[in-house]
């Protein structure tokens, strides 16, 4: 996908951001599509959120795209949505290492931004005590179905000056007509609860999955 991207870019005017937190080494991926993969490269993605390997990641995206700056770098799946027990592994290697690198990157004018592309608000929160954040990039806490991260991560992050870009802005899409919800099949009561938006956008006449995508931009804080 880098490789397509970069193509794409190359010599155009754009904003970029990449994740960093895999290095890709070589050897076929064992399960392709328990990350998403179609027909993948022979290479094999590893966690490595130490100093070493998110410059690594972050070198080898630019090899990879073919493009000499990328202008945001976010931290991917720190967490334990992601990595369970070991996530305070993970999460260490980032208090040590791998925040002064993506820090230092933006010290040096590498990057314009650095921040963690997640899946939950705590390991948000957990960041913020670590260092200095410009974006976190939030996928399904903040939706028209789910509004979970304004309990404590959004006031937080206008204290700190933190944007939020709001990904998955269909909860994987079950907004969207899809049985899916947090990439997996959706509850009865999550199923139950769009039902009733969807009763709601009829009333209005507004297409629910229009309604999802302008719900999260009414915030000040979403930054996309």
């Amino acid at each position: 996908s880098e490789r397509t991207v970069g193509n794409a870019l190359r010599g155009m005017s754009f904003t970029i951001s990449t994740k960093v937190g895999r290095i890709l080494k070589p050897g076929a991926v064992p399960d392709p599509e328990n990350y998403g993969m179609i027909n993948p490269l022979p290479f094999n993605p590893v966690y490595d959120y130490s100093y070493d390997g998110i410059m690594r990641a972050y070198e080898d995206s630019l090899q990879r795209l073919g493009i000499d700056r990328i202008d945001i770098i976010l931290v991917h799946d720190i967490g334990t949505f992601q990595h369970g027990d070991e996530n305070e592994k993970h999460f260490n290697e980032l208090k040590l290492g791998g925040y002064r690198a993506v820090n230092e990157l933006r010290a040096n004018g590498d990057v314009k931004a650095i921040g963690l592309g997640v899946n939950e608000n705590e390991i948000c929160l957990d960041a913020l005590d670590i260092g200095d954040w410009d974006v976190f990039l939030l996928a399904g806490r903040y939706t028209l179905l789910e509004q979970t991260s304004l309990d404590q991560l959004f006031p937080e992050c206008k204290r700190r000056n933190t944007s939020i870009i709001c990904a998955g802005p269909f909860n994987s899409g079950v907004l969207v007509g899809r049985e899916m919800w947090n990439y997996a099949t959706a509850p009865k009561s999550i199923v139950e609860k769009v039902v009733s938006l969807q009763k709601i956008a009829d009333r209005y006449g507004v297409s629910l999955p229009a309604a999802a995508l302008q719900f999260p931009l009414a915030n000040s804080l979403v930054s996309s």
